[in-house]
């Protein structure tokens, strides 16, 4: 999918909603998508979730901890009950380590593998990852964007995204009937918004 393509099209739509809006997607210039699915799925998802709400060099440095207490034995075998106490020690907080941990299990008892999740239709593979114990929405939708390299999600429960369409366009309107117009490249239109606030989503400085 062509930047210039897309860039393209955010303009043209922006034009007819708000020209604030226009003004910031011309401004930025078109944008690289970004796509973060160099490893198993279940080591990302885990990774992902262990840098949450925090900075991005304390998620580094809680991970390489994480590593590190593996001991060499493969990460994902590593993330069990018996260790939650280790991971608890490399700066966790107990509902991630219990999240982390389920991620696991669920990808030894029921698999989550990447390929499959890879061919389900967004909404199955939403509700697959939903129902995982601290999987919620917006985790969701940041897999479904920068592993699974969906280009029309719309992540209306990140704020930095969400505040800054409505910034741009008008506190009156639901953002989610704005990005609707924006179909089928919203995942873009939510990285123009991070780019104009310059807020990443947490979580995503993920290698």
């Amino acid at each position: 999918m062509c930047e210039h393509t897309v860039h393209h099209h955010l303009v043209e739509v922006a034009a007819g909603l708000s020209p604030a809006l226009e003004a910031a997607i011309i401004r930025l210039g078109p944008l690289e998508y970004p796509r973060r699915d160099s490893h198993p799925f279940p080591h990302y998802l885990c990774r992902a979730i262990s840098g949450q709400q925090i900075s991005v060099k304390a998620a580094q440095s809680i991970w390489k901890r994480v590593e590190g207490s593996a001991g060499g034995a493969p990460l994902l075998d590593h993330f069990t009950p018996a260790n939650i106490d280790v991971l608890r020690s490399c700066g966790l907080s107990g509902a991630k380590t219990k999240t982390i941990i389920t991620i696991a299990e669920t990808h030894r008892n029921v698999g989550l593998d990447t390929d499959e999740l890879r061919a389900l239709p967004v909404a199955e593979r939403t509700a697959r990852l939903t129902a995982i114990w601290g999987v919620g929405q917006w985790t969701a939708d940041m897999m479904n964007m920068f592993y699974f390299g969906e280009p029309d999600i719309w992540p209306d429960g990140d704020v930095a995204a969400r505040k800054a369409l409505e910034r741009l366009t008008s506190k009156r309107r639901k953002t989610v009937r704005s990005a609707e117009r924006f179909k089928p490249y919203r995942s873009w239109l939510a990285l123009y918004m991070w780019a104009h606030v310059d807020a990443p989503p947490d979580g995503q400085a993920v290698g």
